[in-house]
């Protein structure tokens, strides 16, 4: 169900499915490319963004559109540096940030990413089940209970393949298009105002809040550590042109999908302006308020339907893209896989529990409230994608001719430092009137803590990065040939070989004699592993272990027998930890281990034990493939 993973391949399970590299030639070659930036499109339009829509054009018109295209030319750039550093490298954002940045940053990261994914989905099952309270009439805590069953959904489409789940979320993508396409024909907006509306400006302050609203909402997290995955599900020749050639298609794919968001989230702005601030309720800024006003303004009960099945579809397209993302975050941070149904409850339950507390609690009321906390929760995290991103994608020695030119390091570092003032002006905002108010102190100082948490991580983001290139570039590539000639073979006193009682056994000892001299002790060990040891661990005196004592003094007596110095130690419970500690304790110089090539759950139960002990111990590790 959880193990660790020693794959370095992004979504391994769909790795490098889908063949680019065929001798189909044409249009048929170039959607080969076609598919990652729709399931990253979905993240633009997810109910979270609706709210900003409709408040945008119920009170100012077709005046804040442009912010709408600003922000969608920023998330472009942004989607675009995710993919290159996919294309590129090969790497995801999380699994580049686990070999940057130190381990426990590495967890701060990791935990900051896990709790933008989980506000993300708050946001997707609050909008489905909005939609399926106003589609069908149900209460919507019943709504909320039934976004649970979407999981087993996940798993088909997962099931049957990348291809097969991102024509899923395309056709959902279309559904909302044409039903807001049907929306903007029946409300028959003036095209010439709606024209005049990518003019900028900003009519007042409260325009300034509900700007920074819609910015602040359109990029999120979990769709830059989303696209970097997604693209590696392309084969594609790794040779400079073939990589130019996946970076130029898969630009294409961005520019076409986020046109789609961009259209979505312009059609509802439009909506409300036509519908609700032509007829002066500049009031309307609420989902429900706007579905219950769009039949009596627009003269037909079609209009509410496609408003709540485009809702429904929405959040049901942004939630599955959003387990991808947990998937994604959980491998590359942790190196811990745990099975896609398992995932995908967890994250679904965690949303679902605060969604329904509120709702039992205060009723449907202040459902609302916990969107844009949704929203606001969000944005705080957005700094700790952004500012690596660009600092991978920007480094020379890892991108070599693709790390991105000065230009575009000037602009992308600018919609970042934009982007993390209005998140944090957002949130300053939200807490102003929680400050206001006396009492609460204990809060107040969590808030406060949390505050100067945030900004030192915020900093150790951008300068860790730097720092550490500075200090590679100043290492010598290339030492001097001379060198070679102070080679010296060296010698191991103590070599430790982990033995698992099996014919392959003796394949292990005879290649430790072989790393070895006449001064060698050879320090066999074995790990019982029974029941008992698992409650007694070295009080253990069960008949297994005294059977596995019995053949360890036997190893060591024929060794000593053939003039060999030797020595036995039995380990108990835990595998990779006592190799550890008995090499450590007797200060071996070297180990002997063995590979086995299981699948399965052989591989669950013994395949992870070599990675494992290599990285806990400070010397040469010998592998044999048995």
């Amino acid at each position: 169900m959880i193990e660790k993973t020693n794959s370095d391949a992004s979504l391994s399970e769909v790795h490098q499915t889908i063949d680019t590299t065929s001798t189909k030639k044409g249009w048929r070659r170039m959607l080969a490319f076609f598919g990652p930036a729709y399931l990253v499109s979905v993240g633009y339009m997810d109910p979270g963004n609706w709210a900003t829509d409709l408040a945008g054009g119920s009170q100012f018109g077709y005046q804040l559109i442009w912010v709408l295209l600003m922000s969608n030319l920023m998330a472009l750039l942004l989607q675009g540096l995710s993919a290159r550093l996919g294309i590129v490298r090969g790497r995801d954002l999380a699994q580049a940030n686990r070999e940057t940045y130190p381990k426990y940053i590495n967890y701060a990261f990791y935990g900051l990413a896990e709790i933008a994914i989980a506000a993300t989905d708050l946001a997707e099952i609050l909008g489905m089940a909005i939609g399926i309270q106003l589609l069908t009439g149900l209460p919507l805590i019943w709504g909320v209970l039934i976004t649970v069953l979407d999981t087993f959904l996940f798993l088909l489409l997962q099931k049957l393949g990348m291809r097969i789940m991102e024509a899923f979320i395309i056709s959902l993508v279309a559904i909302i298009g044409f039903s807001f396409l049907a929306e903007i024909l029946l409300a028959k907006p003036n095209l010439k105002e709606v024209a005049a509306g990518f003019v900028p400006s900003i009519p007042n302050n409260t325009a300034l809040y509900i700007a920074i609203g819609i910015i602040g909402a359109t990029v999120m997290p979990h769709n830059l550590y989303l696209h970097s995955a997604l693209v590696q599900t392309r084969k594609i020749k790794r040779d400079n042109a073939g990589i130019k050639k996946a970076i130029k298609m898969n630009f294409f794919d961005s520019a076409i999908a986020l046109n789609m968001a961009f259209f979505v989230n312009a059609a509802i702005l439009v909506l409300a302006a036509t519908v609700f601030y032509k007829t002066g309720r500049t009031d309307v800024a609420e989902i429900k308020q706007a579905h219950e006003m769009l039949s009596p303004m627009l003269g037909t009960s079609l209009a509410p339907a496609l408003f709540a099945i485009a809702l429904i579809a929405a959040g049901q397209s942004s939630t599955i893209t959003g387990t991808l993302a947990g998937q994604i975050v959980m491998e590359g941070y942790l190196k811990l896989r745990i099975n896609p149904w398992v995932r995908r409850l967890l994250t679904r339950l965690i949303a679902v529990i605060p969604a329904v507390l509120v709702i039992l609690i205060n009723g449907e009321n202040n459902i609302d409230r916990l969107l844009v906390l949704s929203q606001v929760i969000l944005s705080l995290q957005l700094g700790f994608a952004i500012i690596p991103l660009i600092l991978f994608t920007s480094n020379k020695k890892t991108m070599g001719i693709f790390a991105i030119k000065p230009l575009t390091i000037f602009i992308a570092s600018l919609i970042t430092a934009i982007l993390v003032y209005l998140n944090i002006r957002m949130v300053l905002q939200q807490a102003a009137g929680f400050f206001s108010n006396p009492g609460n102190y204990t809060w107040k100082f969590i808030i406060i803590i949390s505050g100067i948490l945030y900004l030192f991580l915020l900093s150790f983001a951008v300068i860790y990065p730097l720092r550490k290139r500075r200090n590679e570039e100043s290492i010598q590539l290339h030492p001097e040939a001379s060198e070679l000639e102070k080679i010296i073979i060296p010698e191991y006193p103590t070599i430790a070989v982990a033995l698992d009682f099996s014919s392959n056994d003796i394949k292990l000892i005879n290649h430790a004699v072989g790393q070895g001299s006449q001064k060698t002790t050879y320090l066999l060990i074995h790990v019982v592993e029974s029941p008992t040891s698992r409650l007694l661990g070295k009080e253990t005196d069960d008949m297994e272990s005294r059977k596995d004592q019995e053949r360890l003094e036997h190893y060591v007596a024929r060794l000593k027998e053939k003039g060999f110095s030797a020595k036995g130690i039995l380990g108990f419970n835990d595998r990779v930890k006592e190799i550890v500690r008995i090499i450590n304790e007797n200060k071996a110089e070297m180990l002997v281990i063995g590979a086995h090539g299981h699948t399965g759950l052989k591989d669950m139960l013994y395949g992870h034990t070599v990675n494992a002990v290599r990285h806990e111990v400070k010397i040469p590790v010998l592998v044999i493939n048995i």
